[in-house]
């Protein structure tokens, strides 16, 4: 396996049989609100970053605030670090953020997002998954939706869930915006329930059978190999053109305003601190199902 920093790394790896992994930053929170330490993610490798995890930021709502009235939605600061990340060639990651944070970026934004493992709101109406107003706005802003395969977020019984629920997202997506702008955002690795016929990474065939049996006509193979990572592709390589364009740019070097710091308080932080033991049990639901 090879670290994958440029585009021409993925391509690389994949040419010589190997597998090229990026590495990410999963929370905005990781950066606390100082744009030098996102300068140095990317300086570290990092080439995608979700805005929120499963806390408010003081400059981004998470998913959850869909279930209230939102708090900041994205906040002018919020924008620089969107604007900051498409200077440097980031990736910005929407999955965890709530609906109106994923319209306010997508606008501000000028380079394609991704949500890196999101799903459709409109086949199950979950906080995590993109609503087809947002959708719309993908495929303008040239992005891609990775469909995530847990459970909880797919189906109505997640118990029974199956890979029949899996492709009802996909196809979705790929019906309402077309094929060039959805992938697979598995999210094997930290939730508690995977879909009969998706178990594990070794069913990823599988899928790709059975949408092409399903749809053959959507599902040709040009598509098929799209959804399975050209799409990603094709997002990071033009994020990496949008900074190269904005070269002459400099760096965002403003300081959070105070009293954004202060609209989020410490017992919300604490919702997106890794934990290594058991020490606080009532937090650990939260962190097993929604990676």
């Amino acid at each position: 396996m090879n670290l994958a920093s440029p585009i021409s790394g993925i391509m690389d790896a994949f040419n010589n049989g190997k597998i090229g992994s990026m590495i990410a930053v999963e929370g905005g929170h990781s950066m606390d609100s100082r744009l030098g330490v996102l300068r140095m993610f990317y300086d570290m490798g990092v080439r995608y970053m979700t805005l929120t995890h499963s806390c408010n930021t003081p400059w981004a709502d998470n998913s959850y605030v869909d279930d209230d009235v939102p708090i900041l939605n994205l906040t002018a600061y919020g924008e620089m670090v969107v604007k900051e990340m498409n200077r440097l060639g980031m990736l910005v990651d929407l999955s965890h953020v709530s609906h109106g944070v994923m319209n306010r970026a997508i606008e501000v934004s000028r380079a394609p997002v991704i949500f890196s493992h999101s799903s459709a709101y409109s086949v199950f109406t979950h906080n995590r998954n993109v609503p087809d107003d947002t959708l719309d706005r993908v495929k303008a802003n040239g992005g891609v939706v990775m469909v995530n395969f847990y459970n909880g977020f797919i189906a109505q019984n997640a118990s029974g869930a199956t890979i029949d629920d899996v492709a009802a997202h996909i196809n979705h997506i790929a019906k309402r915006i077309g094929p060039d702008y959805v992938g697979i955002g598995g999210d094997y690795d930290g939730v508690s329930q995977m879909p009969a016929g998706l178990e594990d990474v070794s069913k990823y065939p599988d899928l790709i059978d059975y949408l092409q049996n399903e749809d053959p006509a959507l599902w040709t193979d040009e598509n098929l190999q799209k959804l399975a990572g050209l799409n990603l592709i094709r997002v990071f390589k033009k994020a990496e053109e949008v900074r190269d364009s904005l070269a002459h740019e400099q760096p965002y070097q403003y300081w959070i305003p105070e009293e954004d710091l202060n609209a989020v308080d410490d017992e919300n932080l604490w919702k997106c601190r890794t934990l290594l033991d058991n020490s606080s049990p009532s937090m650990i639901g939260e962190l097993v199902v929604d990676k």
